[in-house]
């Protein structure tokens, strides 16, 4: 549509620059508008073509000026049009650069010879005098110079412009894309760290009870008829260690509800750490386990997430202990205070004969695994020399800058 109506501008401009009488030996009609035809129809494909219709554009322009075409205002138009489209359309920026420096160069070398004619013509241009160092007719073709070296400069520039533009807003859209894809990236990697922390925290917490109620409901079972008051407390174990384990799911269902610090001061699951570790380990006595629990060193604040997953190790490994070491066999659970870590070490001695059979999923070390992780800490597991097995968590902690606690 533009191609088009630069070419009916251009035909009514040729009619009225013939009747106006703008040369007196004007190009035929038909090859005047065979050449205004050259000049406008090929824009309309510069943004597919950019480099190939500005030269043919230039061309049909030299040809409308040598042949003395009466039209110049659409002419000028559709030059610069082309030349603007090689520089805002064109992909090989080498292209674009040489066609406009070769079309320039053209031009300014057939406007040189066109001034020399005119300045050796002893007739010179009509209507300016040639007489003088700055005649009229030198002044006249100096403003030609200005105004056909603005014109140039401003087509390259403006196509310069609009590549600089479109380029830098390409950019930001991909930038912008990327930028979307790294945020989604990012949430499902939230998503799956926040999966994997609740899954810890249920294997935890529901193994610990669940194996502390089957060890009590079997001693029950084993006491009931001999001694129904000590089956009784046996029970009353199993009842406390249900009651633990649903506050300890319902903790965990409020952080899925809450967050921030609503979800800490609310669950339950926030009180649990280092502190929490001798009624652990009573627990375990309580259980049948010949269970010690030792501070070594000189206690220090421990972080609070730090603290519940030092909890939660310990829970884990004394779980193992009733699964695989027997109800009654003799563990010792140490927390040593370093200078600058701190060390939780839960170690049994494997010699109990009687043993609680429940199936296990395997999950126990990979958590331990990933808590101590997760602090930047280093896991020890394995079987001790002399027997049993041996749980080794160290955990470094920042410098010491609070009190005991």
């Amino acid at each position: 549509m533009l191609a088009v109506g630069l070419l009916i501008g251009g035909v009514l401009s040729l009619a009225l620059g013939r009747t106006a009488g703008m040369y007196e030996d004007p190009a035929p009609g038909w090859l005047s508008v065979l050449v205004l035809c050259a000049l406008t129809l090929p824009l309309a494909l510069r943004r597919r073509w950019p480099a190939a219709v500005a030269l043919v554009v230039a061309a049909a322009f030299v040809v409308l000026g040598e042949a003395r075409v009466p039209e110049t205002l659409f002419a000028n138009i559709a030059l610069f049009m082309a030349l603007y489209s090689v520089g805002a359309w064109e992909t090989s920026r080498a292209r674009a650069f040489w066609v406009r420096a070769g079309v320039v160069l053209a031009m300014f070398v057939w406007l040189l010879i066109a001034m020399f004619q005119a300045v050796t013509d002893p007739e010179g241009i009509e209507g300016f005098s040639n007489a003088g160092a700055f005649s009229p007719l030198v002044a006249y073709l100096l403003i030609q110079l200005l105004t056909n070296i603005l014109y140039f400069a401003g087509s390259w520039w403006f196509g310069e412009h609009a590549w600089n533009a479109a380029r830098e807003r390409a950019r930001t859209d991909w930038r912008g894309r990327q930028l979307v894809g790294e945020r989604r990236r990012v949430e499902e990697q939230a998503v799956a760290i926040e999966r994997l922390r609740l899954a810890r925290e249920l294997h935890d917490a529901v193994a610990h009870h669940v194996s502390m109620m089957g060890v009590q409901a079997a001693a029950a079972r084993v006491v009931l008829g001999a001694d129904p008051q000590q089956a009784a407390a046996a029970l009353e174990q199993v009842e406390d260690s249900a009651r633990e384990a649903v506050d300890e799911l319902h903790g965990l269902l409020r952080t899925l509800r809450h967050t921030g610090e609503e979800a800490e001061s609310d669950t339950p699951v926030g009180s649990l750490g280092v502190d929490r570790l001798p009624d652990l380990v009573e627990q375990a006595a309580a259980g049948g386990l010949r269970a010690r629990y030792q501070v070594v060193g000189t206690p220090v604040r421990v972080p609070p997430l730090t603290s519940l997953n030092l909890y939660r190790i310990c829970q884990e490994a004394l779980t193992n202990v009733r699964k695989h070491a027997g109800v009654d066999a003799q563990v010792d659970v140490r927390l040593r205070y370093d200078d600058g870590a701190v060390e939780l070490e839960v170690a049994n001695d494997g010699t109990s004969g009687r043993r609680v059979r429940m199936t296990s999923g395997g999950l126990g070390l990979v958590g331990m695994q990933e808590r101590v992780a997760a602090d930047g800490g280093t896991l020890e597991t394995g079987a001790r020399g002399r027997g049993g097995y041996l749980v080794r968590a160290r955990v470094p902690l920042a410098p010491r800058t609070g009190g005991a606690r």
